[in-house]
């Protein structure tokens, strides 16, 4: 009789300890439910649709072999120096900032065959990275390519990104002089970059979408651009000493890359999630609409 009562106990205490499963998968499945419908999705799913990753390493090399190259030709024949500008902008330490200054040694270049064929190449290159932004802009927004036929305007974007970039600096500079001026520089960025993107939206998508639809967007990239000025401080100084010990001089050139890839990876996030939030409440808007005529 003693034997059948401990086979009794025994399932019974085996059902007092339930397994863990259960409570995990039940916890999955209700991340999957939030996450099924919601903001976080639509904007998941648009970064996808847009090569996120691929599209922010192409941007950044654009940016690498074309505006950089031109800046520094510009800059040569001012004779000035950009390695200032740089280092600014990269949030550099005095050491980080020295390094700098020994990659962009130039002399003061003159007009000849050569420089007057580097221009041109470099022209041609930033007109493939404005392409490019404009094929960003189209998708984020959902509208037709435009391709040769905007060749005018990617012109006059190149210009007035000369301007704003040449704006940024100046502004920055009286501000990054004060004390705890650094931290200031930043706000100083989103108020000349919004207006900024929010006009490069606008223009290159010729007009196709609405100011007030952009808006969203050009906010949260000027948000975006202003925070990795913020991150810059903390990353660059480091990483450029460091690739500068690994590779010599030349190492810097990997933190510059980096640091052109975040600005392509600001502009997509800043344009998607902007997008996304737009649509979004476009869609609330919808609904309600549609609830009070049916009641």
């Amino acid at each position: 009789m003693v034997q059948p009562d401990r086979q009794d106990r025994q399932p019974a205490a085996r059902r007092e300890t339930p397994p863990s499963r259960p409570a995990g998968r039940k916890a999955l499945s209700a991340a999957r439910h939030w996450f099924e419908g919601s903001v976080a999705q639509s904007f998941v799913r648009q970064l996808r649709e847009l090569d996120f990753a691929s599209q922010a390493m192409l941007f950044g090399a654009g940016l690498l072999v074309s505006l950089l190259p031109f800046v520094i030709l510009l800059s040569a024949f001012a004779s000035q120096r950009v390695d200032d500008d740089i280092s600014l902008r990269l949030g550099l330490d005095r050491r980080a900032a020295g390094i700098m200054d020994h990659l962009f040694t130039t002399a003061p270049a003159t007009l000849n065959a050569a420089t007057a064929t580097s221009l041109v190449f470099l022209v041609f290159g930033m007109l493939a990275v404005a392409s490019s932004l404009q094929q960003i802009y189209e998708k984020a927004f959902r509208q037709d390519h435009r391709g040769m036929r905007d060749l005018g305007r990617l012109l006059a974007w190149i210009a007035v990104l000369g301007g704003a970039v040449v704006a940024e600096s100046l502004a920055e500079r009286p501000v990054s002089a004060v004390p705890g001026g650094g931290w200031l520089a930043p706000l100083v960025t989103i108020g000349i970059m919004t207006p900024f993107f929010w006009w490069t939206m606008h223009f290159l998508l010729a007009g196709r979408v609405r100011w007030r639809t952009l808006l969203p967007s050009a906010i949260i990239t000027g948000v975006f651009y202003g925070g990795l000025g913020v991150f810059s401080k903390f990353y660059f100084s480091d990483t450029i000493i460091s690739d500068s010990k690994t590779y010599g001089t030349i190492g810097a050139i990997f933190g510059i890359m980096t640091w052109f890839i975040a600005i392509g990876a600001v502009i997509i996030l800043g344009a998607v999630a902007g997008a996304v939030w737009e649509d979004r409440g476009n869609q609330q808007i919808r609904e309600q609409r549609l609830d009070r005529e049916a009641v």
